[in-house]
Formats: C-alpha cells, structure tokens, sequence
C-alpha cells in the first residue's frame, strides 16, 4: 500500500498532465491544472476568514463547479467539507449549521447568520491570492454530510476516515469500483453521500468527472456518449426514468464505453433490474447496499443477482446478521432486523452530531428489514418503521411500490399504511404519473402482480416527484401529513 493525501494526488495528477479534463458542468470544462489553482486560490479565502485545520465547512451550494471547489478548498486546509442542499428552508439550516458550528458557511445569505463567517453564492476569490500549492494537510475526518433519519430532526455523520488513498489500489476496486484516469458520471445531487462520495473519490483517482446540474434522461444517454463515460452512479428512480424513455431514443445512444452501472440508495424493483441487464448486459450492472455510516457494505453483480434475484449481495466490507426483537441472531433465510458494525478490530467508521445511534448491543441498526441465505447474501424486506400490518398480514411497501412503478405511464410511487377501523391499516398509494392515470386502471394492471389483500384501497395522483433527489421516499412525513387530526 501506498498511502497518500487524497489532495496530494489531485496535486500530482495536475502537474503530470495539466491539460487533461478534471470536471465537466453544463459544458463547462475545467483542466486538471485549472481546478488546482482554482482551489488553492479559493482555499486561501477560505483561510482568511478563519477556515483552519480541524473546521467543519458547511457548503450550501446546488451542482456547479463552485460546489466541487469549495469542498477541494477546505480539503486543502485540512477542514471537514459538510455538504447540505441549497434549497433547505432556513430553519433546517439554522439547525445544522448550530450542529456543525462551521468556520464557514458557503452559500448563504450572511444577513442570517450575522455572528459566523459567510460567503454567498457566486463568491470569486481575489485575484491578488495565491493560485500556488499549499503545504499537505491529511484530513482527519474527510465529510460529514446530514441525515433527518426517521424523527426529521437533522443530524450530521461524521466520516472517521482521513482524507487519503491507496496510490497503489487497482482501478475498479471494491466498494466503489471507479476507474482511473477514466470517466465518471454523477447525475445526483452532490450534497447527497453517494454522490458527493462519487465525485471527490473520482477525481482523487484522476478522473474526468461530469456532473449534471440536475438529472434528465435523455441528457444522462448524450452525456454518456460524448464523454465516453466508464462509470455511472444512478438511484432506481433514475434507471427507471432512462428506461421509460421511447426505446428507439433510447437505443440511439452509444453506451459502449459504460464498464460499471452502479445502483444503492433505494430499493430496485426486480423488473427494472431485468430490464437493464438485458439491455447492456449483467456484468455492467452493480447494487450496494449500506447506510453513509459505513459500517457494512454489500455489493452484487448482474450476473450473480440472476442466479439470487432479490438480493443485494453479500458483505464486502464489515459485518452483518439478523436478529430478533429481542437482539437474537436468528437463522438463515429467518426474516429479522439488519444490523452491521465494522470488522473486529477496526474502529468506528463514524461518529454523530445530533443523535445517538440505534445500538442492539454492539451492532448499529439502520431500521431495515431482511433476511441471509445460506451462501451469506442478504436479501431486503423494508424497513421496519415503513411496514403495513392490514388484518394480520405484513405488507412490505416496496413490493407493491415496484409493480407500480411497473406501469409505463408512472414516473414513481409511494405506498402507505393509513388507519382502518376494521383491518387495522389500509393500504394508500401516491402515484406520480407520466400521463393522466385513474385507480381502476393501476389496480387492472396490479391484478396480475399482486395477491389482492397487496392492491391499494385508495390512490392519490401527484404532480411532483415522491421521491427526493436521493431515489428514497420519506414514508413517514408522508403518512403523517394524511393522518387524520
């Protein structure tokens, strides 16, 4: 192993080849060498207004070149990059920004946040400051991005790992499986953690990086033949979105150059899976399974998920298993909560500001349902707080949300457990749909999917997504907005 700073790779790979792209927004390139100056200018801005080593950064900023800028700059200081939406109501901000007590805010209105350092949106570093190189600094903690969790109130997951790579590490090495020297494309937002993660683990491997501002179909296809693309990270909303397209556009696009389609963040209905690995082939198509915590990973590959349908793989990084209500490992192919912790020996992969985490003894919980086979691969029910109980029966909203989603004129679903004198729950689905859609219609084409006691009582059409820019649905704020008074 060679280990090195990750900033001090960027470094290295700017001097060697100057001229080559390092990241590519809306049309706009910028060169290896370019980004460096860039953010060593930019980095000592940040410095005189008090960004020094061991701060947190907190970066408001949509996709853009100045999002990626501002995180390489606090990288360089040795400062924690923490990543939020720019569209965050101000409350959620105040909360986080109290949370993280940043250095500085990138992004935001300073009138908000009279008594903290602030630069606003469109900020350009003086062109008297410096554009040459640093001194290295390793970063002890290289992100903390935010999470509502399931109670909504923000809390930050602070990455223990340091800022570093293995300059000797092969390209497409587990688990993020990116190439080198290569290009990668992010269609997500960046103040997610797969993508964030995505993007600056991309370029530290020398990369061409395209990020889109934000995600379109037909754009994610061009773009993946002009550049060449050799990696991509989607969410199951994305892929489906891609594949809705009219197939004739759909099949006009080279995507030849594409080694990796990396999939996590939500659940994949199985049909969509199918329909990919048809279309490009079950060597290309990869799904990750863990939380931006990082205790455990699992990961599978096409043509390993043909033979286990159903399952997100087995563990790559870490440790999983099942237990019951009572924190009991049960046994394989036994329905239980997953829990996951880091391998013996190694230490913690994270640490809250906000919250405590959900412990059954010695292993963490992220609320999801499952169960392992007798080959180690882990397949997912829901998560626990999501789960519909009508009459007795367990009812897992993402089956009924995937034969949904099935139907060709719906973008996306959402389903929920909703009070029932008799049955306890009813069953409610919020459909976002292409084109106008009525109940009897999805309950016509759920009648061949789905056992009747599955099929919706109600359906309620929306014209915004369900779904968040991250592929997940928030089920709770969404049953507790149609909960009676």
């Amino acid at each position: 192993m060679a280990i090195i700073a990750a900033t001090e790779s960027m470094r290295r790979y700017a001097q060697a080849h100057p001229d080559r792209p390092a990241l590519t927004i809306d049309g706009e390139t910028l060169t290896r060498a370019e980004l460096e100056r860039r953010s060593n200018r930019l980095a000592r801005a940040f410095e005189q207004r008090g960004v020094r080593e061991g701060s947190f950064v907190t970066i408001a900023l949509p996709n853009g070149i100045a999002f990626v800028e501002s995180v390489i700059a606090a990288l360089k200081l040795g400062a924690t990059p923490q990543p939020v939406s720019s569209r965050l109501p101000m409350a959620e901000l105040a909360a986080i920004v109290e949370l993280a007590s940043p250095a500085l805010i990138v992004g935001a209105d300073p009138a908000d946040f009279p008594q903290r350092a602030v630069i606003e949106a469109g900020f350009v570093a003086a062109s008297e400051l410096s554009d040459d190189p640093l001194p290295i600094r390793t970063v002890r903690y290289w992100k903390a991005p935010t999470s509502g969790g399931s109670t909504g109130r923000p809390k930050l997951i602070v990455a223990t790992a340091a800022a570093e790579l293995d300059e000797q590490a092969p390209p497409y090495a587990m688990p993020l499986l990116l190439p080198r020297e290569g290009a990668v494309l992010v269609p997500g937002p960046l103040y997610h953690n797969a993508p964030f993660t995505t993007c600056l683990q991309a370029l530290f491997r020398g990369n061409h990086v395209v990020v889109m501002r934000r995600f379109d179909p037909l754009q994610t296809l061009a773009l993946i033949e002009r550049h060449r693309i050799d990696a991509v990270l989607f969410v199951p909303t994305m892929m489906s979105r891609i594949y809705k397209l009219d197939e004739a556009e759909r099949k006009a696009h080279d995507l030849s150059s594409l080694k990796v389609v990396y999939h996590m963040a939500s659940h994949c209905p199985d049909w969509l899976k199918s329909a990919w690995i048809e279309w490009l082939g079950a060597e290309r198509i990869f799904e990750l399974y863990g939380g931006t915590e990082m205790q455990a990973l699992t990961i599978i590959r096409g043509d390993e998920w043909l033979q286990r349908r159903g399952s997100v793989g087995r563990c790559v990084h870490g440790q999983i298993r099942i237990v019951d209500e009572a924190g009991n490992e049960l046994g394989r192919d036994e329905i239980g909560e997953v829990v996951m912790r880091s391998a013996p020996g190694a230490p913690p992969s994270y640490f809250y500001i906000g919250a405590e985490p959900k412990r059954i003894g010695d292993w963490d919980s992220l609320g999801d349902i499952g169960r392992l086979d007798a080959d180690g691969y882990l397949y997912l029910a829901d998560r626990r707080t999501d789960l519909i109980l009508r009459g007795g029966a367990n009812i897992y909203p993402a089956e009924v949300e995937a034969a949904i989603d099935e139907h060709p004129a719906v973008h996306s679903s959402a389903v929920i457990g909703l009070p029932d004198d008799d049955l306890g729950q009813r069953i409610h689905a919020i459909v976002h749909a292409r084109t106008a859609l009525s109940g009897e219609t999805l309950k016509a084409h759920l009648a061949s999917r789905l056992v009747n006691y599955k099929i919706p009582a109600s359906f309620e059409f929306s014209s915004e997504p369900v779904r968040g820019d991250d592929g997940k649905v928030r089920r709770s704020a969404l049953r507790a907005e149609r909960m009676p008074r």
